[in-house]
């Protein structure tokens, strides 16, 4: 598809939107995007990739970085259960790589980030798109405060999981916002009756070429230079691996959340989370044959167009 292509049909998405956080880099990329192209009515913040304060942090800067008044609300610090290793060693011990970026001006609201959601879901019922790019804790804490909560939310997307156990956090597996939580993600998965996955595998399905991401970077406006800056160590840390692209998970699932006809390829089964399991930990099983009779719920997307991904991307930081 050629590029005018591309930006003439993703003209017209404007969702009203939540999205439930835990910036980090690649969360960041997904609210460049998410503001780029929607009404974002919160941002609800966990802790996961770094802790709670940082992750607060970083969403209060980026929202001033957008010069947007986005509001931002504080959630859970921690698993509902057990303690987590975060990924400090990934996106830096702040979460945006340690730039040492001055701090916003702005405050956190006072309401709880798993208020906040209830109360979006009543003041846009029906009309809400919530998109979940943390550990699942504020959502599955939302939700036993108010079962009813899926009843007033258009659609809810999920980045979390590998869906055919390739993981990349913990036991072999999980992947990390799950492995994170498992436990929120058996609430959320075992209670919300029918949500969008795009799991980890997927990201690895669309990684971007590091050179030609920095290109599109270095042709940006304000918001590219500062992600250029929060992703340095990030871009480093996945080169050194040998990693052949860089993978940015959440703003896949940003893309599918804002224009889900830009999926390609996704199947509809039926997904668990693994508890128990000694090795098993935090894998998301899914039933691929539909052998337990249970209905589906989940609609697991495996392949988008990734021109259309591409251009997402070059517009979230100004550079298409």
């Amino acid at each position: 598809m050629k590029a005018g292509t591309a930006r003439q049909k993703m003209k017209m998405a404007k969702h009203e939107m939540l999205i439930d956080t835990d910036p980090g880099v690649d969360d960041a990329m997904a609210i460049l995007m998410a503001h780029d192209r929607a009404e974002v009515v919160g941002l609800s913040v966990a802790a996961g990739n770094v802790g709670l304060a940082h992750t607060v942090a970083n969403a209060l800067k980026l929202v001033e970085v957008l010069g947007a008044r986005t509001p931002v609300y504080a959630g859970c610090a921690a698993p509902l259960v057990h303690a987590s290793p975060d990924a400090a060693d990934v996106h830096g011990s702040d979460g945006f790589g340690d730039t040492g970026y001055a701090p916003s001006a702005r405050h956190a609201e006072s309401e709880h980030a798993a208020l906040a959601i209830l109360r979006a879901s009543r003041e846009h019922a029906g009309r809400l798109v919530l998109v979940a790019l943390a550990p699942l804790t504020n959502v599955a804490l939302a939700l036993k405060l108010d079962p009813s909560l899926p009843e007033r939310v258009k659609k809810l997307v999920v980045m979390g999981g590998a869906v055919t156990g390739r993981g990349n956090y913990g036991t072999v597996p999980a992947e990390f916002n799950v492995g994170f939580d498992p436990e929120a993600a058996h609430v959320v998965f075992t209670q919300w009756p029918r949500f969008t996955l795009v799991d980890w595998e997927a990201t690895m399905h669309h990684g971007l070429d590091f050179d030609r991401f920095e290109t599109m970077l270095a042709k940006g406006d304000a918001r590219a230079r500062f992600y250029d800056s929060i992703t340095a160590k990030t871009r480093a840390w996945s080169r050194e691996r040998g990693r052949p692209k860089l993978l940015i998970a959440d703003a896949l699932a940003m893309a599918v959340a804002l224009y889900p006809d830009i999926v390609v390829r996704a199947e509809a089964h039926h997904v668990g989370v693994e508890l128990d399991g000694r090795i098993t930990r935090g894998a998301t099983v899914v039933d691929w044959q539909d052998r337990l009779g249970r209905a589906a719920n989940a609609d697991i997307v495996l392949a988008v167009d990734h021109s259309r991904f591409e251009a997402l991307l070059a517009s979230a930081v100004g550079a298409a």
